[in-house]
Protein backbone atom coordinates (compact mmCIF):
# COMPACT_ATOMS: atom_id res chain seq x y z
CA UNK A 1 0.00 0.00 0.00
CA UNK A 2 0.89 3.57 -0.71
CA UNK A 3 0.00 5.63 1.89
CA UNK A 4 -0.42 9.80 1.65
CA UNK A 5 0.81 12.06 4.32
CA UNK A 6 -1.18 15.19 4.84
CA UNK A 7 0.22 17.78 6.72
CA UNK A 8 1.80 20.79 6.36
CA UNK A 9 5.01 21.26 3.82
CA UNK A 10 7.17 23.90 5.75
CA UNK A 11 7.41 22.61 9.04
CA UNK A 12 8.03 18.99 11.26
CA UNK A 13 5.25 19.96 13.27
CA UNK A 14 2.94 17.30 14.55
CA UNK A 15 3.10 15.24 11.22
CA UNK A 16 7.15 14.51 12.13
CA UNK A 17 5.69 11.73 14.42
CA UNK A 18 4.18 10.11 11.38
CA UNK A 19 7.14 10.62 9.10
CA UNK A 20 9.63 8.99 11.28
CA UNK A 21 6.74 5.98 11.87
CA UNK A 22 6.73 5.70 8.20
CA UNK A 23 10.62 6.31 7.36
CA UNK A 24 11.76 3.28 10.33
CA UNK A 25 9.43 1.06 8.55
CA UNK A 26 10.70 1.68 4.95
CA UNK A 27 6.51 2.34 4.00
CA UNK A 28 5.91 3.60 0.85
CA UNK A 29 4.46 6.73 1.12
CA UNK A 30 4.02 10.17 -0.63
CA UNK A 31 4.09 14.01 2.09
CA UNK A 32 1.59 15.15 -0.72
CA UNK A 33 1.25 18.85 0.80
CA UNK A 34 5.21 19.27 -0.43
CA UNK A 35 4.09 18.35 -4.13
CA UNK A 36 2.82 20.32 -6.60
CA UNK A 37 -0.93 21.48 -5.51
CA UNK A 38 -0.70 19.45 -2.72
CA UNK A 39 -1.59 21.88 0.10
CA UNK A 40 -4.82 22.54 -2.13
CA UNK A 41 -5.66 18.59 -2.03
CA UNK A 42 -5.50 18.73 1.89
CA UNK A 43 -7.51 21.81 2.04
CA UNK A 44 -9.95 19.65 -0.46
CA UNK A 45 -10.31 16.88 1.90
CA UNK A 46 -10.39 18.64 4.96
CA UNK A 47 -13.48 20.88 3.83
CA UNK A 48 -14.90 17.74 2.27
CA UNK A 49 -18.33 17.14 4.05
CA UNK A 50 -19.37 13.18 3.67
CA UNK A 51 -17.40 10.10 5.32
CA UNK A 52 -15.04 10.75 8.30
CA UNK A 53 -13.31 14.54 7.34
CA UNK A 54 -10.47 14.70 9.39
CA UNK A 55 -10.99 18.08 11.86
CA UNK A 56 -7.09 19.44 11.11
CA UNK A 57 -3.69 17.93 9.22
CA UNK A 58 -2.24 15.63 9.76
CA UNK A 59 -4.12 12.98 8.32
CA UNK A 60 -3.32 9.66 6.61
CA UNK A 61 -4.74 7.78 3.53
CA UNK A 62 -4.38 4.50 3.76
CA UNK A 63 -6.42 2.40 0.75
CA UNK A 64 -10.14 3.48 1.91
CA UNK A 65 -9.37 4.52 5.47
CA UNK A 66 -8.72 8.30 6.23
CA UNK A 67 -7.40 8.60 9.48
CA UNK A 68 -6.89 11.69 11.42
CA UNK A 69 -4.76 12.57 15.00
CA UNK A 70 -1.05 11.87 15.07
CA UNK A 71 -1.49 9.31 18.00
CA UNK A 72 -4.71 7.57 16.17
CA UNK A 73 -2.28 7.26 12.80
CA UNK A 74 0.42 5.48 15.04
CA UNK A 75 -2.01 3.56 16.55
CA UNK A 76 -3.03 2.40 13.18
CA UNK A 77 0.75 1.93 11.78
CA UNK A 78 2.16 0.33 14.40
CA UNK A 79 -0.03 -2.81 14.34
CA UNK A 80 0.65 -2.69 10.45
CA UNK A 81 4.02 -2.44 10.51
CA UNK A 82 5.52 -4.30 13.90
CA UNK A 83 6.10 -0.71 15.78
CA UNK A 84 3.59 -1.74 18.42
CA UNK A 85 3.23 -5.13 20.68
CA UNK A 86 1.37 -7.90 19.48
CA UNK A 87 -1.11 -7.92 22.03
CA UNK A 88 -4.16 -6.03 23.09
CA UNK A 89 -2.89 -4.71 26.27
CA UNK A 90 0.79 -3.85 24.91
CA UNK A 91 -0.92 -1.45 22.12
CA UNK A 92 -2.85 0.04 24.77
CA UNK A 93 0.06 0.58 26.79
CA UNK A 94 1.91 2.48 23.82
CA UNK A 95 -1.11 4.09 22.44
CA UNK A 96 -1.32 5.70 26.09
CA UNK A 97 1.87 6.44 26.19
CA UNK A 98 1.86 8.01 22.85
CA UNK A 99 -1.04 10.44 24.39
CA UNK A 100 0.75 11.64 27.03
CA UNK A 101 3.62 12.37 24.83
CA UNK A 102 0.90 14.35 22.85
CA UNK A 103 -0.02 16.70 25.88
CA UNK A 104 3.78 17.48 26.67
CA UNK A 105 4.24 18.34 22.60
CA UNK A 106 0.74 20.95 23.62
CA UNK A 107 3.19 22.29 26.23
CA UNK A 108 5.85 22.70 24.69
CA UNK A 109 3.80 24.72 21.83
CA UNK A 110 2.32 26.98 24.41
CA UNK A 111 6.21 28.18 25.69
CA UNK A 112 6.21 30.54 22.74
CA UNK A 113 2.55 30.79 22.46
CA UNK A 114 0.87 31.09 26.23
CA UNK A 115 -1.95 33.17 25.02
CA UNK A 116 -2.79 31.32 22.37
CA UNK A 117 -1.80 31.02 18.44
CA UNK A 118 -4.17 33.76 16.76
CA UNK A 119 -1.50 36.20 18.35
CA UNK A 120 2.45 36.60 16.65
CA UNK A 121 5.03 35.81 19.42
CA UNK A 122 6.41 39.12 19.60
CA UNK A 123 3.18 40.22 20.93
CA UNK A 124 3.50 37.67 23.98
CA UNK A 125 6.77 37.98 24.72
CA UNK A 126 6.55 38.64 28.54
CA UNK A 127 3.67 36.15 29.38
CA UNK A 128 5.93 33.18 26.99
CA UNK A 129 8.93 33.93 29.54
CA UNK A 130 6.99 33.38 32.58
CA UNK A 131 5.77 30.11 30.68
CA UNK A 132 8.70 28.78 30.21
CA UNK A 133 10.13 29.24 33.52
CA UNK A 134 7.38 27.41 34.42
CA UNK A 135 7.59 24.56 31.52
CA UNK A 136 11.51 23.95 32.73
CA UNK A 137 11.15 23.74 36.41
CA UNK A 138 8.13 21.75 36.34
CA UNK A 139 6.54 20.14 33.45
CA UNK A 140 9.77 18.85 31.66
CA UNK A 141 11.09 16.94 35.24
CA UNK A 142 7.73 15.47 35.32
CA UNK A 143 7.11 14.83 31.63
CA UNK A 144 10.62 13.30 31.13
CA UNK A 145 10.93 11.98 34.52
CA UNK A 146 8.31 9.52 33.99
CA UNK A 147 9.32 8.35 30.85
CA UNK A 148 12.85 8.28 32.16
CA UNK A 149 11.63 6.03 35.12
CA UNK A 150 9.74 3.85 32.66
CA UNK A 151 12.68 3.13 30.40
CA UNK A 152 14.72 2.26 33.56
CA UNK A 153 12.52 0.32 35.09
CA UNK A 154 12.22 -1.57 31.85
CA UNK A 155 15.62 -2.53 31.70
CA UNK A 156 15.88 -2.66 27.50
CA UNK A 157 16.89 -1.31 24.97
CA UNK A 158 13.54 -0.23 23.74
CA UNK A 159 10.50 1.58 25.83
CA UNK A 160 8.87 -2.22 25.49
CA UNK A 161 11.23 -4.63 25.11
CA UNK A 162 13.92 -5.21 22.51
CA UNK A 163 12.12 -3.90 19.48
CA UNK A 164 11.67 -0.48 18.69
CA UNK A 165 8.21 1.11 18.60
CA UNK A 166 6.47 4.19 17.70
CA UNK A 167 6.58 5.82 20.67
CA UNK A 168 10.81 4.94 20.65
CA UNK A 169 10.40 7.11 17.75
CA UNK A 170 8.55 9.96 19.29
CA UNK A 171 10.46 9.96 21.90
CA UNK A 172 13.54 10.53 20.14
CA UNK A 173 11.68 13.57 18.35
CA UNK A 174 11.02 14.87 22.07
CA UNK A 175 14.85 14.96 22.88
CA UNK A 176 16.07 16.79 19.26
CA UNK A 177 12.94 19.12 19.62
CA UNK A 178 14.04 20.12 22.86
CA UNK A 179 17.68 20.76 21.88
CA UNK A 180 16.59 22.92 19.39
CA UNK A 181 14.33 24.95 20.95
CA UNK A 182 16.24 25.06 24.48
CA UNK A 183 19.82 24.39 23.96
CA UNK A 184 21.25 25.67 27.21
CA UNK A 185 18.19 24.47 29.30
CA UNK A 186 18.46 20.74 27.85
CA UNK A 187 21.95 20.73 28.08
CA UNK A 188 22.24 21.46 31.41
CA UNK A 189 18.78 18.86 31.96
CA UNK A 190 20.03 15.79 30.40
CA UNK A 191 22.31 14.42 33.14
CA UNK A 192 18.84 13.94 34.65
CA UNK A 193 17.86 11.52 31.95
CA UNK A 194 20.58 9.24 30.75
CA UNK A 195 18.66 6.43 30.12
CA UNK A 196 16.25 8.51 27.70
CA UNK A 197 19.53 10.51 25.88
CA UNK A 198 20.73 6.75 25.52
CA UNK A 199 17.55 5.70 24.01
CA UNK A 200 17.51 8.95 21.58
CA UNK A 201 21.15 8.09 20.35
CA UNK A 202 19.79 4.62 19.32
CA UNK A 203 17.13 5.53 17.43
CA UNK A 204 19.26 7.93 15.62
CA UNK A 205 21.42 5.07 14.32
CA UNK A 206 18.53 3.17 12.82
CA UNK A 207 19.56 2.15 9.25
CA UNK A 208 16.24 3.43 8.41
CA UNK A 209 16.08 6.55 10.36
CA UNK A 210 19.77 7.63 9.85
CA UNK A 211 19.02 7.78 6.14
CA UNK A 212 16.16 9.68 6.43
CA UNK A 213 17.71 12.07 8.88
CA UNK A 214 20.56 12.68 6.11
CA UNK A 215 18.00 13.33 3.28
CA UNK A 216 16.20 16.10 2.46
CA UNK A 217 12.87 14.69 3.85
CA UNK A 218 13.63 16.01 6.99
CA UNK A 219 12.54 18.91 7.20
CA UNK A 220 14.58 21.59 9.33
CA UNK A 221 13.45 22.64 12.86
CA UNK A 222 12.47 26.75 11.97
CA UNK A 223 10.68 29.30 13.93
CA UNK A 224 7.42 27.92 12.36
CA UNK A 225 6.93 24.49 13.85
CA UNK A 226 5.99 23.34 17.57
CA UNK A 227 9.55 23.64 18.76
CA UNK A 228 11.38 27.03 18.44
CA UNK A 229 14.35 28.85 19.43
CA UNK A 230 14.37 31.95 20.64
CA UNK A 231 17.08 33.30 22.68
CA UNK A 232 15.58 34.95 25.48
CA UNK A 233 13.41 31.63 26.26
CA UNK A 234 16.68 29.92 26.51
CA UNK A 235 17.42 30.79 30.09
Amino acid sequence: MRYELYYWGEIQGRGEYVRLALEDAGADYVDVARKANGTGAMMKLMEQKRGTPPFAPPFLKAGKLLIGQTANILLYLGARHGLAPKTEGGRLWLHQLQLTITDFVLEVHDTHHPLGPSLYYEDQRAPAKKRTEEFWNERVPKYLGYFEDIVTANGAAYVTGRRATYVDLSLFQLVEGLRYGFPKRMKAFEADIPRLVALRDRVAERPNIKAYLASDRRIPFNESGIFRHYRELDG
